[in-house]
């Protein structure tokens, strides 16, 4: 087993992609199997030394910044174990916590198999995904990585291992968990007594819910319950093909026309009619759809529209387009804001499915001539390539002005949405600040970005993300949608839970963690501990 302590050597895993300043630690270790992991934690948690989890280091929060003791870094359990096929198409993987997310995705498509979980930065390790419950565009059609996960390996604090498969074991109705051990002792704890947020992504703490199986405790725990180091998901087939389009709007109105349309269409071809009728006439309510625009899906919503199904919806404003623009200059002049979305296809649907997206368009005043199509690989890598293109090109903003983004990671109820991108643009548009707002606009998941120019504008979005984060806990939403609180966020938790409830998290990490050495100052700070 490796063991690293040169300043120089470990430089690299003191830091993550948050751009909080590099953390220390007096080693980094990398272990080869569970059973080096076992005895790393044994030996920390006899001397009560913190454990920093090192993924990619592709984490936005500062999950993976040390304050002290040993860095585990899971770069040497990456090893893609089994691929298994079923008679229904679908399958499963085994694959270590270090393996890149894009590689499994890669042998995966290979044996004409599918895992959906897609976070836009897919250099990143498998088990990191877990520790974060990681989504992104696709989520909107199949859920986050927590749907796809049907074993763990996981070593706990005490240097026990224990395999967790899916339905062997759950809580009891008082939120009660007993947790048999190879040694023969039982963790015992009781689940927080909080309410998940009725949003449709959600990683701020941890996930409790009635009877829930033991898997999910550990999916979204950002390192701080145990060292996960292998896990078995679920495949499903590999789609035929794809319809994807980049779709350029004049007006705000219908391009969020667009977007309810859309999605209750996608929705009604996944669900009970009942259910999505009902959803749907909330969101015609939430985003205030005027008569005129809603009618005509009215009139089709279950008939011969029933195969529209976007997996992805993505929202770009009018500040975003202007930033693209730079690199893109066929970006209609007249456009304020534009989606891109993907569609599942096949040689018999290709046709009528891509005439059900332009009579959609059409509905919207959609500027459809001038708008992306692509069905064939390297026209989608031209696309995905455009939704790509503006964190980069806001990183090389914060280059020139020396200044970090103040970025949200927020997600509200399907009825408090419209009203929240409302308020998310009638505070900056006043305030004469550089911004963004783009994401996943499926979920009710955009992400504004405020882009100081000197340090007194670095305040002023302080300032106004403080708002936001007050507004989207008065309206039931979320700190974070995907990307975990780590140690960025931690302090705004207590906008979103109660003093007892973040005292109820601290006292099931003891129960699993008694040395209080795993990801130290991740989720909330250590006086909790």
């Amino acid at each position: 087993m490796l063991t690293k302590t040169n300043p120089d050597e470990i430089q690299g895993y003191l830091s993550d992609s948050s751009y909080l300043p590099p953390g220390h630690a007096d080693r980094v270790v990398f272990p080869e199997t569970a059973e080096d992991v076992a005895e790393i934690l044994r030996g920390a948690a006899q001397d009560k030394t913190p454990v920093t989890i090192s993924g990619a280091g592709t984490g936005t929060v500062g999950g993976r910044v040390p304050a002290a003791g040993v860095v585990l870094a899971t770069d040497k359990l990456n090893q893609i174990r089994s691929i298994a096929h079923k008679n229904d198409g679908g399958g499963s993987a085994v694959a270590e916590a270090g393996v890149r997310l894009a590689d499994l995705q890669k042998f995966v498509d290979s044996e004409q198999l599918f895992y959906p979980p897609d976070p836009t930065e897919r250099s990143c390790f498998l088990g990191g995904t877990v520790a974060t419950n990681a989504s992104g565009a696709r989520t909107f059609k199949y859920g986050p990585t927590r749907k796809y996960v049907q074993r763990l390996k996981v070593v706990l604090a005490t240097g026990d291992i224990i395999n967790l498969r899916r339905g062997e074991l759950r809580a009891d109705r008082s939120g009660e968990l007993n947790l048999p051990l190879p040694s023969g002792r039982t963790i015992e704890a009781r689940l927080p007594a909080y309410q998940m947020p009725h949003t449709r992504k959600h990683a701020a703490g941890y996930y409790v819910a009635p009877e829930m199986d033991l898997v999910d405790l550990f999916i979204g725990s950002e390192g701080t319950l145990g060292v996960v180091v292998e896990i078995e998901v679920a495949l499903l087939p590999k789609p035929e093909a794809l319809l994807s389009g980049i779709v350029f709007f004049s007006a705000e109105d219908d391009l969020l026309a667009f977007v309810q349309a859309a999605r209750s269409r996608s929705l009604t071809s996944r669900e009970p009619r009942g259910s999505a009728a009902k959803l749907g006439a909330l969101m015609n309510k939430a985003l205030e759809i005027t008569d005129r625009q809603a009618r005509p899906q009215s009139s089709t919503a279950g008939e011969s529209i029933t195969n529209l199904d976007a997996r992805a919806l993505e929202y770009f404003d009018s500040e975003s387009l202007n930033f693209l623009r730079q690199k893109y200059e066929t970006i209609p002049a007249e456009a304020v804001g534009a989606v891109f979305f993907e569609q599942e296809t096949t040689a018999a649907t290709d046709e009528s499915l891509m005439n059900e997206w332009l009579g959609l368009l059409e509905q919207n005043n959609a500027l459809a001539e001038k708008s992306w199509f692509a069905t064939g690989e390297a026209d989608q890598a031209g696309l995905r390539e455009f939704r790509h293109a503006l964190p980069v090109l806001m990183n090389e903003w914060f280059a020139r002005h020396n200044q970090r983004k103040v970025s949200t990671d927020m997600s509200v109820p399907d009825a408090e949405f419209a009203g929240m991108l409302r308020f998310y643009e009638e505070t900056l548009r006043p305030s004469g600040l550089r911004y963004t707002i783009f994401g996943h606009i499926g979920d009710n998941h955009v992400h504004v970005n405020i882009l100081p120019r000197n340090d007194d504008e670095a305040a002023q979005a302080r300032e106004i993300y403080l708002q936001f984060l007050n507004r989207a806990a008065a309206v039931g939403g979320t700190l974070s949608a995907e990307h975990g609180i780590g140690k960025l966020k931690r302090d705004y938790l207590r906008l979103f839970y109660s003093e007892e409830n973040l005292r109820e998290m601290a006292a099931l990490k003891r129960a699993f963690d008694p040395a209080g050495i795993l990801g130290r100052g991740n989720i909330f700070s250590e006086e909790y501990l």
